[in-house]
């Protein structure tokens, strides 16, 4: 009960600022980069959004897709490939020659540039198939270890479930959150399996029904990913909490957030 009575105070009492850098800054600056966590920072983004998950040799890395062959000059899945084999990677040329070589990124590097910057982040746990506990547990160990007790703590949230549900055991006092695709008709039951204080629904399938239903029933609702500034004023509108933006200077400057 009086964990219970714990999560339903940190739905009301913590703080997302309204918009937060997708993957750093994506439109700007290679995804999942240190370089792209600077440019959240110096486009005026409080809070970023990273994917985390795991090499071959179980080092906890900074990249959304299952395999490397879209954000480096690599091809092969993230899973078969060792740490060392991911660092010698360029993961910036694809988006543009200003960025080659730039690599791919460990949490605790990571952690500890947020921590220069003063960003605070939504870690999404992406493990790659079959994966989805061990990289939870990695994850959150890491963040245990690397984060500061005085600070705030960062957003967890993940679409992988048993990844979640692996958080809340192992990790209870960071806050998290559920990542869904489409409306869920049990979206209040995944909420609850893991104590989670918010729904990450994805802006295209969004609407004004389920954003009060969700805010009724006393969850934030943080959208990914938008970078329409009608459309992100039109989910302001209807009480969406927040929103995640490739292009969170934009966002901010059109809406003065």
């Amino acid at each position: 009960m009086t964990r219970f009575r714990m999560a339903r105070v940190a739905k009301s009492s913590y703080q997302i600022p309204r918009i937060i850098g997708h993957r750093g800054a994506a439109k700007a600056a290679p995804e999942n980069t240190l370089a792209g966590m600077r440019e959240a920072k110096r486009q005026g983004a409080a809070w970023v959004e990273f994917d985390a998950k795991l090499t071959s040799d179980n080092h906890v890395i900074l990249l959304h897709d299952d395999l490397v062959d879209r954000t480096t000059n690599g091809k092969g899945a993230a899973a078969q490939l060792t740490f060392a084999e991911i660092r010698a990677l360029d993961a910036g040329s694809w988006l543009a020659p200003a960025f080659a070589g730039t690599r791919v990124p460990t949490l605790e590097e990571t952690i500890k540039e947020l921590l220069t910057l003063g960003l605070n982040c939504n870690v999404e746990i992406k493990p790659c198939p079959g994966r989805e506990q061990v990289t939870a547990e990695l994850v959150m160990r890491e963040l245990q270890r690397l984060w500061p007790a005085h600070a705030d703590k960062p957003l967890i949230s993940s679409f992988a479930y048993a990844s979640l549900e692996v958080a809340h055991r192992l990790a209870p006092e960071f806050p998290r959150a559920v990542l869904v695709e489409e409306v869920r008709e049990n979206w209040q039951a995944l909420c609850e399996g893991v104590e989670a204080i918010a729904l990450n629904p994805w802006q295209k399938t969004l609407t004004l029904e389920w954003t009060k239903a969700v805010k009724k029933a006393g969850y934030r609702v943080i959208s990914y990913t938008v970078n329409e500034t009608a459309r992100a004023r039109e989910l302001f509108d209807w009480g969406v909490d927040a929103v995640f933006s490739d292009v969170p200077g934009h966002l901010l400057t059109d809406l003065g957030a």
